[in-house]
């Protein structure tokens, strides 16, 4: 195998990458062993018709695609490494020569890491964040626990209120007929949360048990149902029960109750020192990203397309796997939002082009300032990775390959050129 190097300019390049013929003629032989069991031809046994009887019926090529599929990995790969080019993209394949008695010849288009050259990266000037907490938000803190920790209570003697929890029977009809999906038995819902459609819960209030009434709605123009969407419905509902939250009292006992400490008071004052703590990070990480981001305005760098598509590609797989852990599929992500796959991957461009362009810099800073790691600070971010997979150390690094120690190792000093320039910044 030998290849050659052509420079495309814009850091795209082509590798024109040969096999020779005996090399392609090992891999049709590999071809036809492997798929002759599945080729019929008259006269002949299944899988015991000679190569060149299948050839002649079938034509030369019969075997040319399978081969081809079978030299094209292993060879690019090893051209790809040999070449020394540090590749970002996957590689656009063409067969340029396949032919019988002569070496098998493809091309592979890729993008070569960009070259950055850095502007100004220290000293950048962003603005400073105040950090303070509110009474108000303690209070909503306060709110949102007696709310977890409340208990239903059922009324029986006045009609459904604003707030209240309401037990239903309900069907749907467009145009007098009943719609698929529109129909419910028994579903709480709480008057106010907004959790059905247009003002179908405003319409419940002032419904007695047992009452039977007609309310009438608008679905929206953009709901996720073509066929819904835009129409307006009647429901037929019927009020089974009411039911009401019951907060707890707001004092030492409650404090007691949900927290670690002994008085309201306390307590205050652990969510107030809470939420301060998340603000200051909230603040750190806009810190960083303000940086980075007049840090990239200020850099040059020719970022090839095929390098945001396959960072796009790889998003796009993140974003799947988050979904599956939450129960769905892509399919149904894309149907709930409207969106056709291309336009799913259009949207991802703008933050994939901005992810390349953050790591290129700090990659260069790093470079730039000499950044380091020690084998201590390995060592602790493996500790690290161990404690939150519930794993024993040593089992962490048996996992790690070489490469992957690289890969942590560059990963780890990128975020202390993040922590030197976010350092290095002026708040105004």
């Amino acid at each position: 195998m030998s290849f050659q190097v052509e420079d495309l300019g814009k850091n795209m390049v082509k590798l024109t990458i040969e096999a020779a013929a005996e090399e392609f003629e090992k891999a049709i032989e590999k071809v036809y062993h492997k798929n002759k069991g599945r080729i019929n031809v008259q006269g002949f046994r299944k899988g015991k018709a000679p190569r060149q009887v299948i050839e002649k019926m079938y034509g030369a090529g019969i075997f040319y695609e399978d081969a081809a599929n079978d030299i094209i990995p292993q060879a690019y790969e090893t051209a790809a490494k040999e070449s020394g080019l540090d590749i970002v993209s996957r590689p656009s394949i063409e067969v340029v020569q396949v032919e019988k008695g002569k070496a098998f010849i493809f091309t592979a288009e890729v993008a070569v890491k960009p070259a950055v050259t850095l502007g100004q990266y220290k000293g950048i000037e962003v603005e400073k964040k105040e950090i303070a907490v509110t009474d108000e938000e303690i209070a909503a803190e306060l709110d949102k626990a007696r709310e977890q920790n409340s208990r239903t209570v059922t009324v029986e003697d006045r009609a459904v209120a604003m707030g209240d929890i309401a037990t239903i029977d309900y069907e749907g009809f467009i145009d007098g007929v009943a719609f698929e999906g529109g129909k419910g038995t028994d579903h709480e819902l709480e008057i106010g949360s907004h959790s059905f459609i247009d003002t179908f819960e405003d319409q419940i209030v002032g419904k007695n048990i047992g009452e039977e009434c007609e309310v009438n709605v608008t679905f929206p123009a953009e709901y996720h149902a073509p066929d819904l969407a835009g129409k307006p419905a009647t429901f037929k509902v019927c009020v089974k029960g009411i039911k009401v939250k019951e907060l707890p009292e707001l004092d030492d006992d409650f404090a007691q109750d949900v927290s670690e400490y002994e008085t309201l008071e306390a307590y205050k004052d652990g969510i107030r020192k809470e939420i301060s703590a998340k603000k200051e990070a909230e603040a750190k990480a806009q810190k960083e990203d303000d940086v980075l981001k007049k840090i990239v305005e200020n850099a040059q760098m020719d970022i090839p397309q095929p390098m945001v598509e396959t960072q796009k590609r790889q998003m796009a797989d993140e974003f799947s796997q988050r979904l599956q852990m939450q129960g769905l599929g892509i399919d149904q992500y894309l149907q709930f939002t409207s969106m056709t796959p291309e336009k799913f991957m259009e949207t991802l461009e703008p933050q994939a082009l901005r992810r390349i362009q953050s790591r290129l810099v700090l990659e260069e800073i790093v470079k730039a300032e000499n950044i380091e790691l020690s084998d201590e600070e390995l060592e602790k971010e493996m500790e690290r990775m161990a404690k939150n997979y519930n794993m024993e150390l040593d089992r962490v690094k048996e996992m790690l390959s070489e490469e992957d120690r690289k890969l942590l190792a560059t990963d780890l000093k990128v975020q202390k050129a993040i922590d030197f320039v976010a350092g290095q910044a002026v708040e105004v």
